[in-house]
């Protein structure tokens, strides 16, 4: 159930309540993850999604990292207990719709009813139906571009606070196969020692992937 953080007595109090009159209040960061342990474990398992795959490890990590959970509702800080994902899904007539599913911490059941929603708008009218709950990351993938920066659409006349990631197309390197990866928040929610935290916590549950996706065949 979601609360209220008590923002008078936060000892980030003054940094909100500057960065949360800005126009433009949002910092991005972009990196590579080495997703290297994890492609290997999904050759094992050739029907799991390889994008949702690493969509889980994102929500994962985002879940581990209380701000990534805030959001601004009229001028309030709320603070959910855990947050679900929302994903583009490309289309056949190349427009794109999206998919939204719930976080599991189990990675077979979260890719099952990840797969299914994709599966369902794939199938469907192909109508763009945003979800106005907040309590969700947004997600994209862009496959073709290995970008090194990235910049997301944003409505600045609402209290936008869901945090945006973007993945991009693998590069090799070193015999190691990099993930583009960017992440991109809202600075009166937190500051780049929360992003960092995210990213390394993202980091060392891929490096670490067997013990989230296990070894076995499906």
């Amino acid at each position: 159930m979601a609360k209220y953080l008590d923002v008078t007595n936060w000892a980030r109090r003054e940094v909100f309540e500057f960065f949360n009159g800005f126009d433009k209040p949002y910092f991005n960061i972009c990196t590579r993850l080495d997703v290297t342990n994890l492609l290997t474990l999904l050759r094992r398992r050739p029907n799991v999604s390889v994008m949702l795959a690493y969509h889980y490890f994102a929500l994962r990590a985002a879940n581990e990292i209380e701000p990534f959970r805030y959001r601004l509702r009229e001028g309030k800080v709320v603070v959910h207990d855990v947050i679900h994902a929302g994903t583009t899904v490309l289309l056949p007539n190349e427009n794109f719709t999206l998919a939204y599913f719930e976080y599991e911490a189990n990675f077979s059941k979260f890719i099952d009813q990840a797969e299914r929603a994709v599966k369902e708008v794939l199938s469907g009218d192909g109508a763009f139906r945003p979800n106005p709950s907040d309590d969700r990351i947004h997600f994209t993938t862009l496959p073709w571009v290995s970008f090194t920066s990235f910049s997301h659409a944003r409505n600045w006349g609402r209290e936008d606070s869901i945090p945006k990631i973007a993945f991009g197309k693998f590069v090799k390197e070193n015999q190691r196969t990099l993930l583009p990866f960017s992440v991109e928040v809202h600075h009166a929610l937190m500051d780049g020692l929360h992003v960092g935290r995210f990213v390394t916590r993202l980091e060392e549950t891929l490096a670490d992937a067997e013990a989230y996706v296990g070894s076995e065949k499906m």
